[in-house]
């Protein structure tokens, strides 16, 4: 039993989905490819148990059969060939041969029997979103995703469907993004939560254009699929929190700034405030704002001024550099309104200039300065 395939095609694809594979697993076929022939085509699997992905191409292939390939040294060996048809060779007894124009390289096989079994989409809901729309709100919303074990529903994206289209949520409790788009139709209501492993491998493999996206979920799983790419997920079973009730409503103070002028002034002060709060004090007036950064311990100091516009009461509040930098650099627009209250109160971020189909909101709680 024997295919050939384009090394540069196979690698292409194998690297799609090499970063579901798990290294320090406790089955070993976990560590492999299922590699399934059918009438040419080549259908290429891998899995943690959690989250599975696989690939489909052409190939040129006599035979119908499916074997598991380790996939470390398949991966390491195709990165080091040049582009050329190579010839993968199977035996009975699971031996593997892959031959090239001037080497032959074996390794073992595993019975693909003892590979996991895919999911199967069964009494799921479906929805189709652009895969441009889909990848600028994992974008835009991954980075707010809590690592907190302790709190398994916020280390994953919330997608939530109603009449307003679909709102994605991430939150960590320190920071907090919600982004609505209206122009997907969703039928009924529903909402699950998609964990952070899944959505980093799709963002990574997602194409930054008008391909249609086919989400169907059901209670336990999501599956998600475009061009030849599948990826099918377990959805995390929790409740998410009730994000709506940490939202300020009232912020009567309104800064307008260049974000890009603003984000060089964070990440230069930021070097100069304390290793542990990454602490930053912006202070406030009517035509200026001051970003000011100290670390005590070591008499560190550092302090700048840039032009905005701001309409309230002056102020001095103080956040966590690292977030600010984190929520600013995922944002494209060029200027962002910050609404902000009192200094121990969120502060909203927005961008001026709104997209007529996007709905974008970041919250990020303050931090108490140490004056």
């Amino acid at each position: 039993m024997r295919f050939i395939v384009s090394s540069a095609q196979l690698l292409k694809n194998l690297q799609k989905i090499s970063g579901v594979i798990s290294t320090n697993t406790v089955l070993p076929i976990l560590e492999d490819f299922l590699f399934q022939i059918n009438k040419g085509r080549l259908h290429i699997t891998a899995t943690d148990l959690d989250t599975t992905m696989s690939v489909e191409m052409d190939i040129e292939a006599n035979d119908d059969f499916t074997v598991a390939i380790p996939a470390r040294i398949l991966l390491d060996s195709l990165k080091a060939l040049p582009d050329q048809p190579i010839t993968i060779a199977v035996n009975e007894s699971l031996g593997i041969e892959i031959t090239t124009d001037n080497g032959k390289y074996k390794l073992s096989g595993e019975n693909p029997e003892d590979f996991p079994k895919e999911p199967i989409a069964t009494g799921t809901e479906s929805f189709k979103i652009e895969a441009a729309v889909l990848n600028n709100s994992v974008q835009k919303s991954l980075f707010a995703v809590s690592n907190d074990e302790l709190r398994p529903a916020m280390t994953g994206v919330f997608f939530q469907l109603d009449e307003n289209g679909i709102t994605f949520v991430a939150t960590d409790a320190h920071k907090l993004v919600k982004i609505n788009r209206k122009d997907i139709e969703v039928s009924g209501n529903s909402a699950f939560i998609v964990p952070k492993k899944a959505l980093g491998l799709l963002k990574g493999v997602l194409p930054n254009s008008n391909t249609e996206v086919t989400v169907e979920y059901g209670e336990q799983n999501a599956f998600i699929s475009f061009d030849n790419i599948k990826l099918i997920c377990r959805l995390i079973d929790a409740k998410y929190p009730d994000y709506n009730a940490v939202i300020p409503k009232e912020n009567p103070n309104l800064l307008t700034i260049n974000k890009a002028d603003l984000l060089a002034s964070l990440r230069r002060t930021s070097i100069f405030s304390n290793k542990t709060t990454h602490q930053v004090a912006l202070g406030l007036n009517a035509s200026e704002l001051e970003v000011s950064a100290k670390d005590l311990d070591f008499s560190n100091e550092a302090s700048e001024k840039l032009n905005c516009e701001y309409k309230g009461n002056p102020m001095e509040i103080g956040f966590n550099a690292k977030f600010l930098i984190e929520m600013l650099s995922v944002l494209e627009n060029e200027a962002i309104n910050i609404e902000l209250s009192t200094p121990n109160r969120a502060g909203i971020i927005k961008p001026t200039d709104l997209d007529e189909n996007e709905d974008l909101l970041m919250l990020v709680m303050p931090v108490m300065l140490n004056n």
